[in-house]
């Protein structure tokens, strides 16, 4: 029987090198994964899922307006698919976290939804939030603050390495612009 599964944490914990490996194995296997990743974050490429090690792997885009029950079943009329695959999936609405649940319980073709659980501000995202309330199985997956505790939250800088408080939810960046942190060292950043 398939099931959701959310692989979510901080930044930099190698949520999508995870997704990758899950990919190889399926294509080791003979079996077709379809790999999903959010068409705002073209850091890479457009369509491409790229981890920080090197490895990456072409990719289906989603934008927020994309009916993925839909695009999940006109992909499995080409050619059967196995499993189904989602970087970046805090950024995928309600509707498309209910749309992969069809994939799912009417398809019966397994989800792994890889992705962040919390914004710079310490809030869900709205994947996150819906995928927490449907998954199946959630997994966390463990990075590290710079003393060592485990990183649960994620700092957005400035240019110059300032913690910011406010602002968009979404700004699409890197190591450039986000460090993962525990939670003390993320209140001290904001002067909490």
């Amino acid at each position: 029987m398939a099931q959701m599964y959310f692989y979510y944490s901080a930044m930099n914990a190698g949520k999508s090198t995870t997704l990758l490996q899950s990919s190889f194995n399926y294509r080791e296997r003979g079996m077709t994964p379809v790999i999903f990743t959010a068409a705002i974050d073209d850091r890479y490429g457009k369509g491409k899922v790229t981890s920080r090690i090197g490895l990456q792997q072409e990719a289906e885009l989603f934008t927020a307006s994309d009916d993925l029950l839909e695009k999940v079943i006109s992909l499995d009329n080409e050619t059967k698919v196995d499993c189904v695959l989602v970087d970046e999936c805090q950024f995928l609405s309600k509707e498309q976290v209910y749309q992969l649940t069809e994939v799912v319980d009417k398809l019966n073709i397994p989800v792994l939804c890889y992705g962040l659980r919390s914004d710079f501000r310490g809030e869900l995202f709205e994947g996150s939030r819906y995928l927490l309330s449907w998954a199946d199985k959630l997994v966390e997956l463990k990075t590290i603050c710079h003393c060592g505790r485990k990183a649960n939250m994620v700092i957005r800088q400035d240019e110059t390495g300032k913690a910011i408080a406010d602002g968009d939810q979404v700004v699409i960046g890197g190591n450039d612009r986000y460090v993962s942190v525990c939670r003390k060292h993320y209140k001290e950043a904001l002067g909490r």
